[in-house]
């Protein structure tokens, strides 16, 4: 097939609807009218022999073929533009709009006090977090980029690691007060134990202890049962019962005394953290400096609780 320019111009109008969430935005990202940016998408929706968007006077989304075909062009989108980059000498350059769907604790307790550090070192960047309990649909949703706890599940996206953090078992002082301390994880049965829903899965995470090679499960119990880790926190805080927490989030609660870690000799179960981004694909500059200041900002170490 001959190189249809008109072609490539809908398909970069497609994206700004996309990525912008509608018709006046993407007008005003691409500096032309409204009415130019509804002839470009019926054009392309002309040339592909499909429709691509559902509109209604509030919203604009992508029909199945669309979201098909979007998954398709997106990647070869993001190549061109990196080529562009690369062809200028600029592949470092930081700059434009930058959509990351976060986790709501890494989100608040963790990135936040960061923020205007990664906003200094790229005055180029606008950031938008959008916290949300489930990743959803990168492509559709317009996401650069998405940052989640646990193991990603099998899709197209592209995961890459940032880091583990240590999972510890903790109490306030005023439970143990109370009830006692656990003097080894076996001795967590008849405790009230928050549970936490695993948002995958739908149940409560089952309870496990590390040591090197070795893994002990305890069956826990609980008659609170949580969505939410802050809550978690704040709940565990005030003596509701003994909770599994991420070191990362937990320093200066456990450093002031507020919480106590109950077993500090099984201390190798491990949570990651991870990037998902949807092109397969050299992620663009900005969806690279992201990942990279994450990375620089909680270390190993740091992560571990160990910093």
């Amino acid at each position: 097939m001959a190189f249809d320019a008109r072609l490539v111009s809908g398909i970069g109008v497609l994206a700004a609807v996309i990525e912008s969430g509608g018709f006046v935005r993407a007008a005003q990202a691409l500096g032309i009218t409204q009415p130019g940016v509804s002839r470009a998408v019926a054009r392309l929706e002309a040339r592909v022999g499909v429709r691509l968007l559902d509109r209604t006077t509030r919203s604009v989304t992508l029909t199945d073929e669309g979201r098909r075909f979007y998954e398709q062009v997106g990647p070869l989108l993001a190549g061109i533009e990196e080529a562009a980059t690369l062809a200028a000498g600029s592949a470092g350059a930081v700059r434009g709009r930058l959509r990351v769907n976060i986790d709501p604790f890494f989100s608040r307790l963790i990135l936040a006090p960061h923020l205007g550090k990664f906003l200094a070192q790229y005055p180029e960047l606008a950031l938008e977090l959008i916290t949300r309990e489930h990743v959803g649909d990168l492509v559709a949703d317009g996401f650069d980029v998405a940052v989640r706890f646990g193991h990603p599940p099998a899709s197209s996206v592209v995961a890459r690691k940032l880091f583990d953090t240590r999972i510890l078992t903790v109490a306030a002082p005023a439970y143990l007060v109370t009830h006692g301390r656990p003097a080894q994880p076996q001795d967590l049965v008849g405790h009230e134990c928050i549970q936490f829903r695993d948002p995958v899965t739908g149940q409560p995470f089952q309870w496990e202890f590390h040591r090197g090679k070795k893994i002990v499960p305890v069956a826990t119990t609980g008659r609170l049962l949580l969505t939410e880790v802050g809550t978690m926190l704040g709940a565990c805080l005030a003596g509701a019962g003994i909770a599994q927490v991420m070191a990362l989030g937990a320093q200066e609660l456990l450093a002031d005394g507020r919480l106590i870690e109950l077993f500090p000799d099984w201390p190798d179960e491990t949570f990651p953290l991870y990037a998902l981004h949807p092109s397969r694909h050299l992620p663009a500059a900005k969806v690279r400096a992201f990942m990279d200041f994450t990375v620089a900002n909680f270390s190993p170490d740091v992560a571990r609780g160990q910093g």
